[in-house]
């Protein structure tokens, strides 16, 4: 399985591509994973790799075959969309986080990145992440709610998912990411919005 996390800085992308690999590990599967960007820039752009199989040579995804992206903001998720192998899945949060590029009046933020994605072959999932997560009590756990979108389409049962997530953070929020990954699970029910007609 190949997984890209694309973000910007400050999301949690690191953390969502750790519970990814501990959960994938507790299946016996061996484990590599990549942060291709550095996170040393908050509001940067961040993507992480996660590759998990019987049999992984190497942690980065080469384009063109990435299994999932998972898009903790908008343009992040599009920006990286030449890595989706045909027919693949991208999750994608629809909050929108301007780049210093927009910032600066240099360039628009794209308003059309929806409807230009759901004309790819690819199966696109879209979900207003940062409103679940507020409702889950921190609005930190975006990363949380798209893992429990992830782990709706998994083979790998939820509980597994909730003991990766209670791995990977601290105590004191657990409740907020657990509720989270819920929220994000529960979300994905019947969101489809687009199917590929082609394959």
């Amino acid at each position: 399985m190949n997984i890209i996390i694309a973000a910007v800085g400050g999301q949690g992308a690191l953390l969502a591509s750790r519970v990814i690999g501990q959960v994938a590990l507790g299946q016996g599967y061996e484990v590599k994973l990549s942060e291709v960007h550095g996170m040393s820039q908050r509001g940067g752009s961040v993507i992480s790799f996660v590759r998990y199989g019987s049999n992984i040579s190497s942690p980065v995804v080469e384009k063109g075959s990435a299994d999932f992206i998972l898009g903790l903001e908008l343009l992040e998720a599009a920006r990286y969309i030449d890595y989706l192998k045909v027919n693949g899945t991208i999750i994608c949060n629809t909050q929108r986080i301007a780049p210093m590029t927009v910032i600066t009046g240099a360039q628009k933020y794209p308003e059309s990145i929806i409807d230009d994605l759901k004309k790819l072959p690819l199966i696109l999932y879209t979900l207003d992440a940062l409103t679940l997560a507020r409702d889950a009590g921190n609005v930190k756990t975006v990363n949380s709610v798209i893992l429990g979108s992830l782990a709706s389409l998994s083979s790998i049962d939820f509980k597994e998912w909730q003991e990766g997530l209670k791995n990977s953070v601290p105590q004191r929020f657990h409740d907020a990411n657990l509720k989270a990954l819920k929220s994000g699970f529960d979300a994905l029910q019947g969101n489809r919005q687009t199917t590929s007609e082609r394959g």
